[in-house]
């Protein structure tokens, strides 16, 4: 349990550092492999570095990149997988910072990956070639910053229009009328073991990929700012998403469960990863006047929550708990039954956005 006291940037810090203290760069797991595991954590170590100046977070994300990248930018990801490209979003303010060309011909690799990604019919990406015709909630995350952040580079427009694309096949497919939340995954082909045989959708809402939903949403409403795209389609979307995401808040603790939607259920979990996400998301709108001031309340009692019941605090070591380990499609046993782990980059990484935006609506 954390003194309330102190601040959440303060709480960020302490996240950052325990990891810091934890693992070398090169040893964030899953060690020297181009992840987006590693770079959710670093895309949020960025933010305490803005907030901050501190050099050494800057220096720690540079150096876990360099460490898989040469000075020709040349370097080893998967090229099957929506994944790999989220690690970009680090190439360019690391690019911004040291002029260094291998980061934006490390980008310009992972752009093409575009090219071969296998679409849907209606053009959606496969999240993976080993998961066919499956479009994913956490796609969105994955690639679109990264495509937006490649347009204001290189000015590529039609990326924004696939990144529209994108969302909206997400919301024809994916959204659930009746909750007004968006399933975890969508089978075109409808032939896998959790896909509804009329519509194709993954049965349940997983926590963290709607989150990852969301997360996208106002990411790219931000990298979008002052741009005339479309992108007000997302400012609709979240006046309908953030308050079913309340809708199902628990009313003791703050916090989201692992399946979204049943938390009345006595196998089902809170889960901190997802509750982080879901923060982030909703702060953000706040700053952004997307939804008002009420909804401060909201996020407040989600921040104790989490302080509360999943983080503890040993002088300057950080340990969040209740973390879903990585997780594919799947039916409400196969969620549930999830292992949860202590510190995973996944969780840690959320948590620390999360404090983040808290921090900018509290200055």
């Amino acid at each position: 349990m954390t003194t309330k006291i102190e601040t959440s940037l303060a709480i960020a810090e302490k996240a950052c550092q325990t990891i810091m203290k934890t693992f070398t760069p090169a040893e964030l797991p899953p060690a020297n492999r181009w992840h987006y595991h590693q770079s959710v954590f670093l895309y949020g170590m960025m933010r305490v570095w803005e907030a901050t100046g501190k050099d050494e977070y800057f220096e720690y994300t540079k150096a876990y990149v360099d460490n898989l990248l040469d000075d020709e930018g040349n370097f080893y990801f998967d090229r099957d997988e929506l994944d790999s490209i989220q690690v970009g979003i680090l190439l360019f303010p690391l690019y911004e910072a040291t002029k260094e060309k291998k980061y934006l011909i490390a980008a310009k690799k992972l752009r093409n990956l575009l090219n071969t990604i296998n679409k849907t019919s209606e053009g959606g990406y496969w999240h993976k070639d080993k998961y066919p015709y499956q479009m994913w909630l956490d796609g969105l995350f994955m690639a679109a910053p990264f495509m937006v952040m490649y347009d204001n580079h290189f000015n590529e427009p039609e990326l924004i229009q696939s990144v529209l694309l994108q969302e909206r096949l997400m919301r024809k497919h994916m959204k659930d009328p009746n909750t007004g939340l968006p399933f975890h995954a969508w089978d075109e082909k409808k032939e896998q073991p959790w896909a509804d045989k009329e519509t194709g959708c993954s049965p349940e809402f997983w926590g963290r990929s709607v989150g990852w939903y969301g997360t996208a949403l106002v990411d790219l409403l931000e990298l979008l700012e002052g741009q005339k795209h479309g992108q007000e389609v997302f400012v609709e979307e979240l006046k309908q998403f953030i308050p079913a995401l309340v809708n199902f808040q628990d009313e003791d603790s703050g916090l989201w469960y692992q399946i979204v939607d049943k938390g009345d259920r006595e196998d089902n979990w809170l889960e901190s990863s997802c509750s982080s996400l879901f923060i982030y998301t909703i702060a953000k709108a706040i700053k952004a006047g997307i939804v008002d001031d009420s909804y401060k309340a909201i996020v407040d009692k989600a921040y104790e929550g989490l302080l509360d019941r999943m983080v503890k605090v040993d002088g300057d070591h950080l340990e969040l708990s209740g973390i879903c380990i990585g997780t594919s499609a799947g039916v409400y046993d196969y969620y549930v039954g999830r292992p949860t782990s202590e510190n995973d980059l996944h969780g840690m990484g959320a948590f620390i956005l999360a404090c983040m935006a808290l921090h900018d609506i509290s200055k």
